[in-house]
């Protein structure tokens, strides 16, 4: 095993071949966003992806357009294995029912079909109550598929278009000091946001702060004592249908890889079980620390020669933490959500939702 500091030339390496690719890709794929009437072009994020000895990139661009406003575009770009194939484009209006192909991670069919998927569901729900229905993700402007040829290889650029949010991840919110009240109801919105994707099907696979979009604060009262969060999803790369529980995979290991964020990875998943409503609620219970800390309750040493082991000890064999008195209240929750055993874990995320409500 390599020690950390023969592994810092080689990330290194990477990093520099990474900016090196960024540009040449970027200044061709602006092009390709202008042709399309987007104006104040802005590339925020490029990472590379390997699937199946495929190589590609994904990114975030923020933009202008005539019709959309400001818009964050989330982008793939990979081999074209159909370069005769014509480009197209969907917008809003149009069904955006892709079927997942063996590649979605490089053409975002499967982020545009989860989308999809839950924006139906919502629609049924909503002709079915009379209450209002919690809307849990942005709207899909549009997406788009164009071919391009870059460094003599034909090359497939996908693209999917929301609303930009200009009060940004609740990652960046949590660097701001928060009041009391305004943890709890940021906790108890994103429990809401979570019962209802579970509702709707869905497990996320990927929870954490960064993936909750803040659209808005709603003013519940006059003297403004009290400003609710409105909160979205993002993120659907993991996302997968709620299928089997935990329960039903005791006696067989039902997933051979370990995918997500290592920081809010449940302890299951590290030993290669399939995702259940349970890892999702132990990600949240990551979280509702986090919320309320302002810190995550599991860190990794400065120098580890092994991150993913690390992060594995961690979450497996770590005590669950101890919140301070003043937060005592939710010590009850945070030992139901992070507990190590599954079956000792909340049973559903509207459950965890209800318990949080009631906290004074």
């Amino acid at each position: 095993m390599t020690n950390n500091a023969s592994n810092r030339p080689k990330t290194a390496a990477i990093t520099q071949a990474l900016r090196a690719q960024a540009s040449q890709l970027l200044p061709v794929l602006t092009a390709m966003l202008s042709t399309l009437e987007y104006k104040a072009i802005s590339h925020q994020r490029i990472s590379q992806q390997r699937n199946d000895n495929i190589t590609g990139y994904q990114g975030l661009t923020g933009a202008q357009h005539p019709q959309f406003g400001s818009v964050m575009i989330k982008w793939a770009l990979s081999p074209d294995t159909n370069p005769d194939a014509a480009n197209h484009n969907v917008s809003n209006n149009n069904a955006l029912n892709y079927n997942v192909s063996n590649h979605s991670r490089f053409n975002l069919s499967h982020d545009v079909a989860v989308l999809h998927d839950l924006k139906q569901s919502q629609s049924t729900k909503a002709q079915n109550n009379t209450t209002p229905i919690l809307t849990i993700v942005p709207p899909v402007l549009a997406y788009d598929t164009l071919r391009t040829n870059i460094s003599e290889q034909n090359q497939q650029f996908t693209m999917l278009v929301m609303p930009y949010y200009s009060m940004g991840s609740l990652a960046h919110y949590l660097h701001q000091p928060l009041t009391d009240t305004q943890k709890h109801q940021l906790i108890v919105r994103v429990a809401h946001l979570i019962a209802d994707l579970h509702s709707s099907g869905w497990l996320h696979n990927d929870i954490k702060p960064s993936n909750i979009l803040l659209d808005d604060f709603l003013v519940d009262n006059a003297d403004y004592s009290s400003i609710t969060p409105r909160c979205l999803l993002t993120d659907f790369a993991l996302a997968e249908r709620l299928g089997q529980d935990f329960n039903d995979c005791v006696d067989q290991k039902c997933a051979t890889n370990t995918a997500g964020t290592p920081a809010y990875l449940a302890p299951e998943r590290w030993q290669a079980y399939a995702a259940s409503q349970q890892s999702d609620i132990y990600a949240f219970g990551i979280m509702v620390y986090e919320i309320l800390m302002g810190a995550r309750p599991f860190k990794l040493a400065t120098q580890s020669n092994d991150p993913l082991k690390e992060w594995a000890i961690q979450h497996c064999q770590k005590p669950i933490p101890v919140l301070p008195a003043e937060y005592g209240h939710y010590q009850q929750v945070i030992n139901k959500a992070l507990a190590k055993r599954v079956e000792k874990r909340y049973k559903s995320m509207e459950e965890m939702w209800r318990d949080l409500k009631n906290i004074r």
